[in-house]
Formats: structure tokens, sequence, C-alpha cells
């Protein structure tokens, strides 16, 4: 079923719209103006987060609290959880490449809703800016981005409400985003288009989405009944007055399991769309994809509470989530072994793009393997809450979306500014990038197994080298911002010119000038059946109901 396309996407007459770069500081209808400026916002924000990132580093470098006191170090703590999920990995890999690639996907001049896609986006600024603010004013919050009762019921109130405020208009944007990407696929395709025939990142938007309007409610709920705890001195989840800490945990990891998905999920989706380019062969098994995603959409809502196996669950929890929480690496491991046929016996090109997101694979597979572990009572309760978390859980956020992010600017920075990124740069970007980040966080594998807890200023000397090693990861990663941040300024306004489809790629966007008109096309948008038909003859086969292995065959 489908709907007309929006005659005009613009809030008032085209002589009246701002021109250049001013488009990107306006109240833009326009999708591809609003994906840019998430990309923007949260770029910026990166770079707050990972600042304060660079802080807890540099406190660690030594056993004791010579460089911020442990209060400080406390909030910045926080502030980093926060602002890197909520305002830089979420915005991104959901708002941004959402927004400018969804409506091209499926065929549609804009999103279903124009001025609501707006709104999502300009919720995010103030909530940021609110965010940091409280750091300098208010004091900020110290509860870790968990924000446990009763430990966020005890330290200063102020900053803790702000956190809260701040979260709470982050989750309304996530779900104006969510409501607007499901109606956008599934009633703005192009007439002729069905399911089957869309890209694999159209399948994880939609996934993500669902998650996102079932999930970020119950969220937002949880964190208004805190705030009665705060402000009211209500008992929902005080135990001084009769509350349950525990019910807390529940509903907060309720959103908070699914919110990994919503991270990695869209990165899932972009991998699939870069991978078959660079390497000139149709996605490996299409339709399994396709129910992998659906499978972790529905197994990532029943896992929440592997997170809480030393909370006094019962056994009969225990038993059931663990089982769950294995199964969920079986469609996991499905797209894993599906990325790795797409690329044997391809014509794989080593650029900026390909290495990025072959990273991602490795990094994506080696946190999936500790994550199975974690789900193991007897292991979680080892290292519950020590540096062995710490480390599996960067592996798949980090190095499962933010290595992804990487990969996709440089897969379509030619479609946003008709220019290419220097390739040697960006090489040396992710040379830079990859060897930081394993420095960084595989020494903390060892430092959880050996005991370390997280969420600490001060430990044991005895893990003074493993810090350092860790710090010195930190700072790589810190230095390899610049090349990244160097290439991209240089090439928008000097690189060289990409022309339309720089890549020869199949997909809807490339098949428009690059950038993109207003209305993504002049004339009739394309009818793309066959998104990554490399090799394959125009109708030999339906994506479909072709099996991997038909796909595959049919390739060169």
């Amino acid at each position: 079923m489908t709907i007309a396309f929006p005659p005009q996407t613009s809030s008032s007459p085209p002589g009246l719209q701002p021109e250049g770069w001013l488009r990107y500081l306006s109240f833009s209808l326009d999708h591809k103006v609003i994906g840019l400026q998430y990309m923007v916002a949260g770029f910026f924000f990166y770079l707050v987060g990972g600042a304060l990132a660079g802080m807890i580093r540099v406190e660690l470098v030594s056993p004791i609290s010579d460089f911020i006191s442990r209060e400080t170090y406390n909030e910045v703590l926080t502030l980093h959880g926060t602002v890197m999920i909520f305002l830089w990995i979420v915005p991104v890999v959901n708002g941004a490449f959402g927004n400018y690639l969804i409506p091209f996907y499926v065929g549609a001049r804009d999103m279903a809703f124009p001025r609501l896609n707006a709104v999502a986006f300009w919720l995010i600024p103030p909530a940021g800016f609110l965010l940091i603010a409280s750091y300098f004013i208010a004091g900020a919050a110290q509860s870790g981005w968990t924000a446990y009762p009763p430990l966020s019921l005890t330290t200063p109130a102020a900053g803790q409400v702000v956190w809260i405020l701040s979260v709470l208009l982050l989750g309304g944007s996530s779900i104006f985003g969510g409501i607007n990407f499901i109606a956008t696929v599934l009633k703005m395709r192009r007439p002729g288009l069905k399911l089957m025939q869309l890209p694999m990142y159209c399948w994880a938007m939609l996934g993500t989405s669902i998650l996102v309007v079932l999930s970020t409610p119950v969220l937002a709920g949880t964190l208004v009944l805190l705030s009665f705890d705060i402000i009211a001195h209500t008992g929902f989840f005080n135990p001084a007055l009769g509350g349950n800490a525990v019910v807390y945990q529940h509903l907060f990891w309720f959103y908070s399991h699914p919110a990994v998905y919503i991270m990695v999920l869209p990165a899932f989706g972009l991998v699939s769309e870069i991978l078959p380019v660079h390497a000139r062969k149709p996605l490996f098994g299409y339709t399994t994809m396709v129910y992998s995603i659906l499978g972790i959409v529905f197994l990532g809502l029943i896992v929440w509470a592997h997170h809480m196996f030393t909370s006094a669950t019962p056994p009969w929890m225990r038993l059931f989530f663990t089982i769950a929480t294995a199964f969920i690496a079986v469609p996991t491991g499905i797209k894993f072994f599906n990325w790795l046929a797409t690329l044997w016996g391809g014509k794989i090109a080593l650029n900026s793009a390909m290495l990025f997101s072959c990273a991602f694979i490795i990094h994506f597979v080696f946190g999936g393997i500790t994550g199975v572990a974690l789900a193991q009572v007897p292991f979680d309760i080892h290292v519950h809450d020590t540096y062995f978390v710490v480390g599996h859980f960067h592996y798949v956020v980090y190095g499962g979306t933010v290595f992804v992010i990487f990969g996709s600017i440089y897969h379509w920075f030619p479609k946003f500014t008709g220019r290419m990124l220097n390739e040697d740069l960006g090489r040396f970007h992710f040379l830079i990038t990859f060897i930081g980040f394993n420095l960084c966080f595989a020494p903390q594998h060892w430092l959880g197994l050996n005991g370390m807890p997280r969420r600490v200023a001060e430990y044991d000397p005895q893990f003074t080298l493993m810090n350092q090693i860790s710090s010195v990861g930190a700072l790589l990663m810190a230095v390899s911002t610049l090349p990244f941040l160097i290439n991209v300024f240089w090439s928008a306004f000097s690189g060289r010119v990409a022309g339309d489809n720089p890549w020869n790629a199949l997909t809807p966007e490339w098949l428009t000038s690059s950038p993109p008109p207003v209305e993504n096309w002049k004339g009739e948008a394309p009818l793309v059946q066959h998104p990554y038909g490399y090799g394959v003859t125009p109708g030999q086969i339906d994506l479909g109901a072709a099996t991997g292995r038909e796909i595959w065959s049919s390739g060169q």
C-alpha cells in the first residue's frame, strides 16, 4: 500500500528558504538537510564525549586520584556514557543516515512526516547543551548513565534532575524519529517496490524503530517516577520509603538492552550496504538477513535481566534469560557468515569504507563472544561490575557502531558533498583508530578477569601497567580524530570531484546527482528491484524469493 508523494517539502516559498550553509541552521524540512544536521551535531557531541573519556583515562594512568577528585570523576563518567550513547551513536546511526537514505531507498521525496522529523532533530541540541551545562552550573549527575537508585537518590539532586530532563527530551526525539521511519518504510514506497526488494538498511531501520517505539516510553516513565522520588520524596524506588530499587533495574534494562540493538542494528544495515558495493558481489542471503533482523528485534525485548544476575534474581529467571541471551547469538551469527560469504570471491577494494567495515566485523564478533560468556550466570557473577564488562561493552558499541559510522562517512561523503575524501588520510585514520581502539579496550578484559572494578577513580597498584597501556590506546584514538577532521574539511572544499556515482553502486541514492536536488530526483523516482544485483542480469532472480546460494551463484 502506498500514498502519494508530498508535492512540496519546504515550509515556506522557495524564495524565503535559506541558501547555502545557512540551510543547516534553519528549521528545514528537507530530509537530507536534517540528516546532515544530525551528523554534524552528533560529531560535535562525539568530541565532547571523547574529551570526557580522555579525562577518565588520564585519571586512571595512576592508581590514586590525582588528576580530578573522586566526585568529579563520577560526574565525568556519567556525562561520558550519556553523551556517547544518547547524543552521538543513536542520533547518527539512526537520525543522520536514516534521514538521509531511507527516502531514497523507498523512492520517496521526503519522510512521511517532515515537520515531525525537524522537531525530532531540534530536540537534540537543547537536550545536549542542558546536559553539558549541568557540569558547570548545577553539578552534573554522579550516578552513572544507568542512574541506579538509591545512588541516584543520594547524589546532588539538581544535577540528577537535569540529567533526567535531558534524557527525556532525547527519548522524545527517538520516539518521533521511530514513528516517522516506520511510516516511511511501510507507507511511502513508490508503486511497484516490494518490501523484500528494499535495501537492507530499510529493514534494519524498521526493526530499530519498532524497538524504539516499544521500549523508549518505558524508560521515560521510569525516569519520571525517579524524578518524583528525588523532588517530591515519593517511594517508588527508595527502599527507605518502602520502594524497590530492583524494579527500577527491570524497567531501565527493558529499554537499555534493546538500546544496544537500537545502536547496532542500523550499523548492521549500513555495513550490508557498503560490503556489496566494494566487493562487487550481491549481498549473500538477503532473505535470511531480513529474518535475522526480525529475530533480533523479538529476542532483544526478552533478554534484559541478564544485566541483573547479581540483583537477587531467582534461579528460574536466571535460567530463562541465560537461554534467551544465548539464542540471540543465532541471528547475529547468521549475519556474520552472510557478510563473510558476501566478501568471499569478491573483487574487494581495500578503501577506507571497506577497512572500517571489515574491522567492525572483527570487533563485533569478539564482543559477541564475550557477550555469550557474560550470559552464563557463574561467569557473569565473577566479572559483574568489573572492567571485563567495560571492555565487552566498548567492543560491541564502539567497535560495532563507531567504526561503521566512519566507514559510512567515507562511503557516502561523495553523495553528501559531490567530492571524494582523500584515501591516504582515510587509511591513516583507520590504522591509528584500529590500533588505538584495540590497545585501549583489549587489556580491560584482563583487568576485569583479575578483579578490577569499573567506575572507580582509584585502584590496586597491580593494575597500573594495564591501565597505562589502555590510556595510551585512548590517546591514539583521540589523535586519530585529527586526520579525519582535516580530511573532511579539506575535501569538502578542495577534494576531487566525485561525479554522481563514483562507486558504480546500484542502490537508489546513487541514481541521482551528487549532491541530490531538493526532492531527490528530477522527474520520477527510479524503481530499483535488485539493489545488490552486481553481476546479475536484470530480472534473472527475485531477491525476495531467492536463497542466498542462488543470489551468490548468479553473481560474477
